[in-house]
């Protein structure tokens, strides 16, 4: 706790930020277990599709689950620096699986779920990736394409059984839900942790590696444009395979000790639920892409209470001075863009 406080300390302070990188950095043990083991917080809260059940998730949980995945990776054999392909929904076991293989030192690559069979088998072959992490939708395009994918060894499912798949559930709920630092692969602020592609509009996609201390450097992203604090409630409208994802789900707001909202949401968006959530869950920081803005900034509002926000946010192509005006009327926030 120590270092992540002085980080902490080191962002309060006025004038140039400086982060100091130490040679070692895992942002599973360092930051998700720290927070887990010095205080009962919130890291997120998972909400269905109808938005009819909402539950509220630990560190603590969200530790001994990252455990006992990092610790089903062990025993399959994955190697550090190995590569995964992770494509899942917003749900809780992204969460899990994504900070498992950090402490494990496996190389997450989050795909986004509209990602084709094609689109797989170039990622798995470009990284040589011995791992697939992914839901049900995804396994017949995984099937279709196996044969052509050499060094897939592991094919692991989330949610329902298949033959030939391991299960998820059942391989977690074989190991402990204690992980000793110690057991796993050492993890250097230099060493590749993650992996995104890019989406390919020129060109083939390409690879883009990100090392453990990408994680550190957002503590700068989180308290200096989001201006998160600890007790926020954050909510970023992102597929989990995108790098938005990094920056809006996961490090920027742990770092802080802020809680994210992880809703599982139709792909086919429905404002009524999204404004409904952000005064049912107290969202504080909200951060959407310009399209939502311009969706909102065309409805009556009147009827939605948005009180609890005080920062929000947008990235992806520029927002229009119109939709920035009209969603500051209502919820008395700019949206920085």
């Amino acid at each position: 706790m120590l270092y992540l406080n002085s980080i902490l300390d080191q962002l309060a302070e006025p004038g140039n930020v400086n982060i100091s990188v130490p040679e070692f950095f895992n942002f599973g043990f360092d930051v998700v277990d720290t927070w887990a083991a010095e205080e009962n917080m919130a890291a997120f809260v998972s909400v269905n599709r109808t938005a009819t059940a909402i539950e509220y998730h630990s560190f603590a949980e969200l530790s001994h689950a990252s455990n006992r995945f990092a610790n089903a990776l062990q025993t399959l054999g994955a190697e550090k620096g190995a590569c995964a392909i992770v494509i899942l929904r917003r749900v809780p076991a992204w969460y899990e699986v994504v900070i498992g293989c950090i402490k494990a030192g496996v190389v997450a690559m989050p795909g986004t779920n509209l990602l084709t069979a094609k689109d797989i088998e170039y990622r798995i072959n470009h990284s040589a990736a011995s791992l697939a992490i992914v839901s049900s939708e995804h396994v017949s395009k995984i099937e279709s394409i196996r044969a052509r994918c050499p060094s897939l060894r592991h094919l692991i499912l989330v949610g329902d059984k298949q033959h030939g798949w391991i299960d998820y559930a059942n391989a977690c709920a074989q190991e402990s839900e204690v992980c000793e630092r110690e057991t796993m692969p050492v993890s250097r602020s230099d060493d590749m942790m993650m992996a995104y592609f890019t989406s390919g509009t020129t060109s083939w996609p390409k690879m883009v590696p990100r090392n453990h201390g990408y994680a550190l450097a957002h503590a700068v992203t989180g308290k200096f444009w989001m201006d998160l604090q600890k007790n926020d409630i954050h909510w970023t409208l992102s597929d989990t395979g995108w790098a938005k994802a990094a920056y809006g789900m996961l490090f920027p707001q742990w770092l802080i000790g802020a809680t994210i909202v992880l809703y599982d949401g139709d792909p086919k968006f429905d404002p009524d639920i999204h404004l409904r959530l952000i005064d049912k869950l107290g969202v504080t920081t909200f951060c959407a892409p310009p399209t939502v803005y311009r969706l909102f900034a065309q409805m009556d509002l009147s009827g939605y209470r948005l009180d609890s926000l005080r920062h929000s946010m947008s990235a992806g192509e520029p927002l229009n001075p119109e939709a920035i005006r009209a969603w500051k009327e209502v919820t008395s926030t700019f949206v920085h863009d």
